[in-house]
């Protein structure tokens, strides 16, 4: 059970995110998804999704900012119908940043973990802590304290 249920986590980073097949989010996720994760400049959490239109959304959004977006599974574990992965996520910034900032052209490398609860084969529940700091410091659109800008 542990494997198939991190295979789940595998093929949603693999297959979706980094080779962008979009249609296997209607066989990796539940049609009633739970999102608590917010995103960079977002104000709350989504809460209650259509669980494949909603990932296919979050990978574009993700794609139209950085083209070349590269999410790297460093470790996977999974206990009862709980997932874990921690990622490192890579790419360039060519798209704006989720109509805030402008395309700085420049590349960030930041790691992840991103947790999810499995039900009737499916991801159904998503909670995810990112290091979004660094990743702005590395693009630009933040500065260091005390640091020219």
């Amino acid at each position: 059970m542990a494997e198939a249920t991190k295979d789940l986590v595998r093929r949603l980073f693999e297959d979706v995110f980094n080779e962008q097949h979009l249609d296997l989010t209607r066989e990796l996720m539940a049609e009633e998804y739970i999102e608590h994760a917010v995103e960079p400049f977002g104000r709350q959490e989504p809460g209650q999704v259509h669980g494949p239109s909603h990932q296919r959304g979050v990978v574009e959004w993700l794609r139209a900012q950085f083209p070349d977006l590269r999410m790297t599974i460093q470790s996977i574990v999974a206990e009862g119908e709980l997932v874990v992965a921690r990622i490192r996520s890579e790419g360039t910034n060519l798209g704006s940043l989720d109509g805030v900032a402008p395309p700085t052209g420049k590349r960030f490398i930041a790691d992840q973990s991103h947790w999810y609860r499995i039900a009737d084969g499916r991801l159904c529940e998503h909670w995810a802590t990112r290091d979004d700091l660094s990743a702005m410091l590395q693009l630009g659109v933040i500065h260091s304290p005390g640091r020219p800008t």
